[in-house]
């Protein structure tokens, strides 16, 4: 059984590991486990760099506190502004090894009252939980969930992102 190692106790994003992993790897066993591990970033990560440094230092320090692995990955949501409006989205890293894979989730436009929220240094989720009474709301559906009716939930945003950053070890033979 392959052990692979989710640097966050968020069950989403554990989840979205596991549907990921479930659909990539047909045939093979894993054992799915989150952990702390640091982002060494701000709490709210406010640019892409910064979000894929958060992301790959969650992969990296994972590795570090659980080197006896066969998969460590990172997960880290970030804001941007991009053409006057802010952005939110999430990097994945995923470590074996011998590789890295690496994608980046799609971006969707925050609404205004979440965005003065945020400009005022309050993180992502708990401007959430203000806008729309919520408690909580990054480890359940998150502002992707809340803004689209559910439609695209937090954990399937996050699934296809773990998905194109395992492309490399799905195929292999081309990423060498």
């Amino acid at each position: 059984m392959k052990k692979v190692i989710i640097g966050s106790k968020n069950p989403i994003k554990v989840k979205s590991v596991e549907m990921a992993f479930g659909k990539l790897f047909t045939t093979e066993a894993f054992e799915f486990i989150g952990i702390d591990s640091a982002s060494d970033v701000s709490e709210q990560p406010m640019s892409d760099e910064e979000t894929y440094q958060g992301a790959s230092n969650r992969s990296q320090n994972a590795k570090k506190q659980l080197p006896d692995a066969d998969y460590w990955i990172g997960i880290e949501g970030g804001i941007d502004y991009h053409h006057g409006q802010m952005e939110a989205f999430a990097w994945v890293i995923i470590l074996s090894t011998d590789q890295q894979g690496q994608a980046r989730t799609a971006s969707f436009v925050l609404p205004q009252k979440i965005l003065s929220l945020v400009e005022q240094g309050i993180e992502l989720g708990v401007a959430d939980d203000m806008v729309f009474d919520r408690k909580n709301s990054k480890q359940q559906n998150g502002a992707v969930g809340i803004l689209t009716n559910d439609l695209i939930t937090r954990t399937t945003y996050y699934e296809r992102a773990v998905i194109l950053a395992a492309v490399p070890f799905i195929q292999s033979d081309l990423y060498q």
